[in-house]
């Protein structure tokens, strides 16, 4: 999708299947399966979460203390106000930018499964 025209990522963007970071509180979990990896993203308070997982594994700091920036195409355009949606990469406050999305699981706070 890099090369793709602003208009066309606006009108893309509204048929994702994404989670809002509106709609997380504090103590729910994400569980983002990505092209290479699987992120755990531990919801703390307001944007700050726990993630482990994939990079963070890989550089052995998992569980680490950040944010999601937000979704990229794989360019500079990014949504800001998404944690994770299919199609997409998630790229955490350090510039770690994740393969693609391919699957989200949301675990609310206090949920059995």
């Amino acid at each position: 999708m890099e090369g793709m025209r602003l208009d066309k990522l606006t009108c893309e963007a509204r048929r994702l299947k994404e989670i809002r970071k509106a709609d997380l509180n504090p103590g729910d979990r994400i569980v983002i399966k990505t092209a290479n990896s699987i992120y755990s993203v531990q919801m703390v308070s307001g944007q700050q979460c726990v993630v482990s997982g994939g990079w963070f594994d890989k550089k052995g700091i998992s569980p680490a203390r950040t944010h999601v920036a937000g979704c990229t195409w794989g360019g500079t355009a990014i949504k800001i106000d998404t944690i994770a949606a299919c199609g997409l990469c998630v790229e955490f406050a350090n510039r770690v930018r994740t393969s693609r999305v391919r699957a989200i699981f949301v675990f609310r706070r206090g949920s059995d499964n």
